[in-house]
């Protein structure tokens, strides 16, 4: 063992030997791995080792082929066999909405590029298995590349290539301490101090403790997971070939073959924590002991699924911990204020995650940026709020439960909420607003009368009708939103402007007024899609998206914004005035000049008993004013707008007017037109950009000529809309995928923004797009279906 790497990491599960190894491949070979007891003592050793092709966000999904990919290579490069089984697998749907969700779903798989999935019918599944009872069975959907691996011979194999490569593992020797220094971090260790660059944190199930040696409290807790292993099953030891992987999302079950028997998992209903504050430092290669009534009722539909269990016994059961995130989802990725921290935790499928997890870190610390767009597993994702015990045991209990469940696109689920709410949550409340959640914050969604309870579905929703009359009260006279669900950035001091004017690809507002401002990273790829507000000649604001604020400090932080920037999200929040009447009431309100207030400009006017920053500026399309107050004024500055417009018809609304009214406007939104996976050109931003002067990413930014852009298109959808991921086809040809879709509730069309080939993107072309698993006729249309001039926002 040396006294100085380049980097450590901490923990020799699947995870940390991918990072070593990704690391070693990119060149960096003076890394090393330390483990305090032997290689995959934790959670690998016991994991069952599928790989599937399944995941909730395409992004993640794409990261999972990756690793599938890289299996076969990571064995013959090391020369350890990693027992891969390619058996295929199908996963089973006995609802038709669990049917209709998996036509939805395969449509999606081919638009991020993964073709060898196939629908399959009920006769069909039965052929592939010689053990599975189709009754109830509705269809499936077949993979091929689905299966198993060993998963003690997959840890050596990353572990023996990265070493082949040059990196160093070192077991039994565990982590005591972890130390900040001017020049990176001082590991302390059983068998002595280490001095490194970068720690990583892939400590598995002890990730929490080494998040705690550094003052960070991870969102991630162990939850215990059965599955059991059958005796030789007559069936499967006649199959010609191997049993397919088989999941049954009603019977929340995973099942493969093993040896001659079979491997039968289950995520139950009642999950139980274990160990939340980590694992003890002396727990390795152990189990639990099995708890089968706790899992009673999901074996029972296991049995019925495959009869043949009932004549079988078992072999063995294995009870172990894994670790979750409160989505299930990995967290990756540095660590605002810690730098040269990163973690690789929570990877709760490490054996078809770990090799997409090991790529994109190591790419994060030797690049800079990773390759792929990766917010999905992102350690950014959660802020502070998510440190809380209780939400993390919600939270992730509520997902490990969810596992096999489908969520429904407007399903609103209750685990760690309500949490953070705007000073007026309670009388929106009694307005009748339902709540959605963001970053933990409570933010309206619509308003409904009482009685009202929302069906889950995958076509438009029974709230319909209440978003349509929202819609309308904005286009024909007034809508009040609450804003506090916006980020909101001050940025101010010495070299504000400077640091501002580097950052930002806009050209920077004079005092008291607005711009729309694309920020980029030195790849010329987007890092967010912002608006700088100017209030004086020392005062800026950055307003965002609420849930990317941790994201974003992160960033400001990493590129010089360290004592410029103040996160004033939870201090300031308001509301805004969207429609034809908004001026007329905020006039009212006030008895400043609001005829004054230009378009795109800003400044401050006391609004009823409330000093307000307001702008003049909405995403609706609609002349709007964006109202700024105190947290400690909201009540007030709501009871004072509602009042002022109650003779010009205004009418509170909610988000999913919003989304409406924006696409009505070609309006985009980040996480779906804007994402860093994508370029200033390709999303339109690029108007946005002053290429007249220097700024972050400008040359790799300078010039592009997009091969794919952004449209709008119009969808002939009697019933349902796109939501994203649906692939767009030409005459049989898949030239794109939709971004985001919805019900234009004032054109009265289904409509979708869409990435598309460049060829593709000229209005008036015949296309046609997958909604819910069914094709649909689709035409792009010239941008802004709704006021294409743009006179109304600008009245």
């Amino acid at each position: 063992m040396n006294t100085h790497y380049r980097v450590v990491v901490v923990g020799g599960g699947v995870v940390g030997a991918s990072v070593l190894y990704h690391l070693a491949k990119l060149g960096w070979t003076d890394c090393a791995l330390v483990e305090r007891d032997v290689l995959t003592a934790g959670s690998s050793w016991h994991a069952a080792g599928g790989i599937h092709a399944l995941n909730a966000d395409p992004n993640i999904a794409k990261l999972q082929s990756y690793t599938i990919d890289l299996l076969g290579e990571i064995g013959a490069e090391s020369g350890q066999d990693v027992g891969l089984h390619m058996t295929g697998g199908i996963t089973l749907a006995a609802t038709p909405d669990r049917w209709e969700w998996l036509q939805s779903a395969y449509r999606t798989f081919q638009s991020i590029g993964i073709d060898d999935v196939r629908l399959m019918s009920p006769a069909e599944c039965a052929a592939a298995s010689p053990v599975l009872n189709v009754d109830g069975i509705l269809g499936g959907m077949w993979s091929d590349r689905e299966g198993y691996v060993d998963t003690t011979g997959t840890v050596h194999a990353y572990a023996r290539a990265a070493k082949n490569r040059g990196a160093t593992v070192i077991e039994h020797n565990r982590v005591l301490e972890l130390h900040q220094t001017p020049e990176g971090w001082r590991v302390v260790t059983e068998r002595g101090d280490i001095m490194c660059e970068h720690v990583v944190n892939a400590a598995g199930l002890w990730a929490k403790q080494m998040g705690r040696m550094v003052g960070l409290e991870l969102p991630v807790a162990p939850l215990s997971h059965h599955y059991l292993l059958t005796e030789t099953i007559p069936e499967i030891a006649a199959w010609d070939g191997e049993v397919p992987m088989i999941v049954d999302l009603e019977g929340f079950t995973y099942t493969r073959q093993d040896q001659k028997g079979m491997l039968v998992g289950v995520y139950e209903l009642n999950p139980r924590h274990w160990m939340m504050d980590g694992a003890p430092w002396s727990y390795g290669i152990e189990l639990l002991q099995e708890d089968p009534d706790r899992i009673e009722a999901e074996l029972a539909h296991a049995f019925h699924r495959y009869p043949v269990l009932e004549r079988v016994g078992i072999r063995n059961w294995v009870h172990g911990a894994f670790t979750f995130s409160p989505d299930g989802n990995p967290l990756v990725g540095p660590v605002r204020g810690l730098p040269g921290y990163w973690c690789a935790c929570a990877v709760m499928a490490g054996f078809l995650q770990g090799g997409g997890v090991g790529k994109s870190l190591a790419e994060w610390i030797v690049e800079g940026e990773p390759e792929a767009d990766v917010f999905g597993m992102d350690v950014a994702r959660y802020g502070d709020f998510a440190a809380n015990r209780e939400y993390i045991r919600q939270t992730t209990g509520q997902f490990y439960a969810r596992r096999f469940v489908m969520t429904y696109p407007n399903e609103q689920l209750p685990a760690g909420r309500p949490l953070k709410m705007a000073p007026a949550h309670d009388a929106m409340t009694a307005a009748g607003a339902r709540w959605g959640a963001s970053f933990g914050l409570e933010v309206p969604r619509y308003f409904a009368p009482d009685g009202f309870e929302e069906t889950p579905s995958l076509h438009r929703p029974d709230a319909t009708p209440f978003v349509t009359e929202e819609c309308a009260a904005v286009r024909e006279a007034c809508g009040l939103l609450d804003i506090t669900g916006f980020s909101r950035f001050e940025v101010s001091g010495d070299g504000a402007e400077a640091w501002l004017d580097g950052l930002l690809a806009c050209r920077l507002p004079n005092a008291g007024r607005a711009r729309l401002a694309p920020m980029l990273a030195e790849d010329g790829r987007l890092k967010g899609d912002l608006t700088v507000f100017r209030w004086d000649e020392g005062t800026w604001w950055i307003m965002g998206s609420y849930y990317l604020r941790e994201w974003h400090m992160r960033w400001f932080d990493a590129h010089g914004g360290r004592g410029l920037v103040r996160d004033i999200s939870d201090d300031v929040v308001g509301f805004s005035l969207n429609g034809p009447a908004s001026r007329a009431i905020l006039q009212e309100a006030t008895e400043g000049d609001v005829t004054a207030l230009p378009f795109m400009g800003c400044g401050t006017l006391d609004v009823g008993l409330v000093r307000a920053k307001v702008g003049r500026l909405s995403v609706t399309g609609e002349l709007g004013y964006e109202i700024h107050c105190r947290a400690s004024e909201h009540v007030a500055l709501r009871r004072t707008l509602l009042r002022a417009g109650a003779a010009h018809g205004i009418r509170e609304i909610g988000y999913e007017a919003l989304n409406s009214l924006r696409l009505e406007k070609s309006f985009g939104i980040w996480s779906r037109e804007f994402t860093q996976g994508y370029t200033a050109a390709e999303t339109g931003l690029d108007r946005f950009v002053d290429w007249s002067k220097d700024f972050r990413g400008k040359a790799a930014a300078e010039g592009e000529n997009p091969a794919r852009r952004v449209v709008t298109l119009a969808v002939d959808s009697p019933d349902a809309d796109a939501a994203g991921y649906e692939p767009v086809w030409r005459d049989g040809r898949m030239v794109g995928f939709v971004t985001s879709g919805g019900f234009g509730h004032t054109v009265r069309r289904s409509l979708a923004m869409a990435m598309v080939e460049a060829d593709a993107a000229t209005p008036g072309t015949a296309l046609s797009v997958h909604v819910v698993g069914r094709e649909c006729p689709a035409e792009v249309i010239p941008s802004s279906p709704h006021d294409p001039a743009g006179a109304r926002m600008r009245a």
